[in-house]
């Protein structure tokens, strides 16, 4: 069970982020878009799986399929637990088919589920084991897990993990969001030197960003405190 560190009151977490909102509640499409590439990656492994004889992987597949229907139609209470007529439920199905492409997928589809419930820390326990390689939807996922870490009062590992995902995306969508919003949670534990460094980043490794339009305003704030 993740622990609990309440660094912060959790009413001003939100002000360490850059919305009055939580990133992943703002961001639901740019999350519906991410889990539809997931969704598009794993089905062409499955697909060449099958033609060579993985039966386990195409059960999988088939066993979650309800569950992005629910997922899409938001409603993510059944897609999670299931339903009265014969599907599981991502939770079980994570776990059932684990070791597998799409029992992986059940896990990031659980994780979003249950942040968008507001349910953080089952959020967390989810989107943690959901692993990938490629540098769209790893760095956001790996960021949506960093905000449900913020959302739960967890700063230092909110601001790791945001770091982290921007690193790892390394792209002028994803990344200077990143980066913001761990150079807000930074300067909220008053580590200004390192919120400075984050928000520097966007001002120039991302300078076409959207971001870097009024970064001078973030480094100018958190130089001065």
């Amino acid at each position: 069970m993740t622990e609990k560190k309440h660094t912060q009151d959790p009413l001003n977490v939100d002000e360490a982020l850059s919305t009055s909102e939580a990133f992943l509640l703002k961001n639901k499409n740019l999350l519906l878009g991410i889990v539809a590439a997931i969704v598009v990656v794993v089905a062409g492994v499955l697909g060449y799986k099958h033609f060579i004889s993985a039966p386990k992987e195409l059960k999988a597949a088939e066993a979650i399929f309800k569950g992005e229907q629910y997922f899409g139609a938001d409603n993510y209470e059944i897609a999670l637990n299931g339903d009265s007529t014969g599907y599981a439920g991502f939770v079980k199905l994570a776990d059932e088919f684990s070791g597998t492409d799409a029992g992986n997928l059940a896990n990031a589809y659980a994780g979003i589920c249950y942040a968008q419930l507001g349910k953080y820390e089952d959020a967390i326990k989810f989107l943690d084991k959901f692993s990938a390689d490629d540098y769209f939807v790893a760095p956001a996922i790996i960021g949506t897990l960093g905000n449900c870490y913020a959302q739960v009062g967890q700063l230092d590992k909110a601001a790791a993990t945001l770091l982290k995902a921007a690193d790892k995306a390394n792209s002028v969508s994803l990344s200077p969001i990143y980066l913001l919003q761990a150079g807000q949670i930074l300067e909220k534990q008053g580590k200004n030197a390192e919120a400075v460094e984050a928000y520097k980043q966007i001002k120039t490794k991302y300078a076409n960003s959207y971001q870097a339009m009024d970064i001078d305003k973030y480094i100018e704030r958190a130089s001065i405190k």
